[in-house]
Parts: structure tokens; C-alpha cells; sequence
């Protein structure tokens, strides 16, 4: 008997060759079993599906719980106009803060909480925002509010300076107070007290600038905020040549011209001061080596006293005749020597590269 006729005698048809009760039943449970075999099939590969994206998600094995993100800083810039909000917002700059600056109150919570998507790159957050309302101050009242209730820390530094302080302030720069309208600078001082006062008592940190320089009150700030690190100080190591003019920028401004010109040694010529041969040419100089050492001294005492009056930003111009060999080759060593004293120090050769 063949295969075919075993299959036919296993679900007998009727005479006019209609399959049996049987064979229609036994029809439905094999079409039964297939479609659950197929459901369960599509069900393993969404799991394998799902494993394999939490892999690509965490890195590597199964799916974890992430480690909650801490909620960031946050600090909140306020007071009177004219008593330092601005020399404020910049000094916390220096140290590290992510600053914004005039943000509406209303956003306040929107800032904090995109700090907190950033997955620790924001982790320090000041606000500089000032009272030119009563809607505002409103506002600003009821973000302080929405973040006590969601549990996040906030500080409130509030800069005061009295009224005297503020006219002479507001007369040396001819402007006029933001509330003062049709009036007199001290109205708007006035008005702004007046709007303040609230904040004014619930302040973390009150501050009178009155007989405060600009030194002065970043010092008070660097106390607060620095922490127990010292304040840090940046350089930019500039060489440039002379006959392309001084660097506009510079701070401090070295002339390297006392040393013999490699560009008139043939074999020097073509290269610049990075160049090892160059270099060792131009150290090897009498005097040179003596130079770098003592105006490495002098740096160290000049970066000491620029971190003591609250300066962050440094540039040195190094210049020689052209600005390709001598001015080069110091400036990488005096770069050096900065940054084994612990000032953050970027080289720059403004003119390499323009004869």
C-alpha cells in the first residue's frame, strides 16, 4: 500500500469523496496546534528581541536598574540692581557653576530638572534672576514653592548695598534704575526694596557690597562656594611675532628677540620651534635656559597673587622677531613648567605657519 492511500485510509471520506466528521475535526485540532506553535515561536523571539535591546541599553547582560541621578545644585542669584548679580553669576562661573543668566522664575523648575537628564554633566546650577514685577516676584515665590515640595535643595544668595552705594553706582555709569520709570534712581531703588523684602528674609546668603570691591566680593564668594580647593587659574601661552603686532589679549608679554634668529642658520630655517633641533638650538643659547628659569619663578609668585585677588584667566604672549622659532620653542617650556605648578595652561602659536 502506498504512503497516499495510508493517509487515506487514516480519515475515510464518504462516497461522494467529502471528508468524515473525523477528518474535519482532526483538520481543526492540527490547525490548532499550528497556530499556538506559531504564537509561541513569535512570543521566544519578542523575549530574545527584548533581551537583546536591554543589552544594547546597559551595555552589556541583562537588563539593571540604573543608579538614580542625585538632583543637581542649585543656587539662586537675587537683589538689589547695581550691587554685584552680575560679578556674582560670573565668579560661580569660574568655579565650575552652570550659569544662567535674566531665566524667567517660572522655568526655574524646568532647569532643574533638565540638570538632572543630563546624567551628572550639570551638576551645579545658579540662577540670576531679578524682581521688575510683581507678577515676577509671584512667580519666582511659587518655583521656590514647587522645589521645596519636590524635596530639591536650593540656596538663595541675595546681594544688598545701601542706598548711597547704589545712586553713586547707578550716576557712574548713566543708567537708570530698571523701576524707577519717570522717577528718580532712588524711587526705583525704593520700589525694588520694597519688592525684595520677601526674598530678603528668606535669603541663605545675605551680602552687603556697599564697601565691597569687585575683589573683595568674589573672595566672599570663593569662600562659600570654593570649598576647601583652591580657586583655579587657566593660562593661555601665546608665542607671536613682533612684526605682526602684539596679542590685543596679553597679560604678560615675554621678548625672546635677546637670542640669535635660527632662522638664519640654513638647516634651521625651515622648521619652527617645535622642532627638537630648533629647540635645543635656542636652549642651548647663553642665557636662555637662566631666562626660562627665573621667569618661571617670576610666574609662580605672579599665578599665587592672581589666585588671591579672585583672576582666573591668564595669557602670556611670548614673542620673537616672526614668531616661528624662539617665541615657539619658549612657549612650550614655559607651558610646561605652568602646568607641573598646577595652572591649566593651553599653548597657542598665533603666527607659526604665516611667513
Amino acid at each position: 500500500m502506498s504512503e497516499q492511500d495510508e493517509r487515506q485510509d487514516e480519515h475515510p471520506r464518504d462516497e461522494h469523496g467529502t471528508p468524515g466528521p473525523d477528518a474535519i475535526e482532526h483538520a481543526q485540532q492540527r490547525a490548532e496546534q499550528h497556530d499556538a506553535q506559531q504564537q509561541h515561536q513569535h512570543q521566544e523571539r519578542d523575549a530574545q528581541q527584548h533581551e537583546l535591546d536591554a543589552t544594547d541599553l546597559t551595555g552589556g547582560g541583562p537588563a539593571e536598574a540604573a543608579d538614580p541621578v542625585p538632583e543637581p545644585e542649585l543656587v539662586i542669584i537675587s537683589g538689589m540692581s547695581g550691587a554685584g548679580r552680575s560679578t556674582a553669576a560670573k565668579c560661580l562661573e569660574d568655579l565650575g557653576w552652570f550659569v544662567v543668566d535674566n531665566l524667567p522664575p517660572a522655568l526655574i523648575p524646568t532647569m532643574v530638572d533638565l540638570g538632572a537628564r543630563s546624567q551628572g554633566n550639570v551638576a551645579r546650577i545658579a540662577v540670576v534672576v531679578d524682581v521688575r514685577g510683581r507678577q515676577f516676584f509671584d512667580n519666582l515665590r511659587e518655583s521656590l514653592a514647587d522645589l521645596a515640595t519636590r524635596g530639591i535643595k536650593r540656596r538663595v544668595i541675595y546681594l544688598e548695598a545701601s542706598d548711597d552705594a547704589l545712586v553713586r553706582r547707578f550716576e557712574s555709569v548713566r543708567r537708570p534704575h530698571p523701576l524707577q520709570g519717570s522717577g528718580r534712581i532712588v524711587d526705583g531703588i525704593a520700589a525694588e526694596r520694597d519688592l525684595l523684602r520677601e526674598l530678603r528674609g528668606d535669603a541663605d546668603l545675605v551680602i552687603d557690597t556697599s564697601s565691597l570691591n569687585v575683589h573683595e566680593l568674589r573672595a566672599k564668594l570663593d569662600a562659600q562656594f570654593a570649598g576647601d580647593e583652591e580657586p583655579e587659574l587657566r593660562a593661555t601661552v601665546m608665542s607671536f611675532g613682533y612684526k605682526y603686532g602684539l596679542p590685543v589679549d596679553a597679560d604678560l608679554v615675554v621678548d625672546c628677540r635677546f637670542l640669535p634668529n635660527p632662522h638664519w642658520v640654513p638647516e634651521l630655517r625651515p622648521f619652527t620651534g617645535l622642532n627638537d633641533e630648533v629647540a635645543q638650538y635656542v636652549f642651548n643659547q647663553p642665557g636662555a635656559k637662566e631666562f626660562l628659569d627665573r621667569y618661571a619663578e617670576l610666574l609662580h609668585i605672579i599665578a599665587a597673587g592672581y589666585r588671591r585677588e579672585g583672576k582666573r584667566y591668564v595669557t602670556i604672549a611670548v614673542g620673537c622677531t616672526g614668531g616661528k622659532h624662539r617665541s615657539v620653542a619658549m612657549s612650550e617650556r614655559l607651558a610646561a613648567r605652568l602646568a607641573a605648578d598646577g595652572v591649566e595652561t593651553v599653548t597657542v602659536h598665533r603666527d607659526m605657519g604665516r611667513e
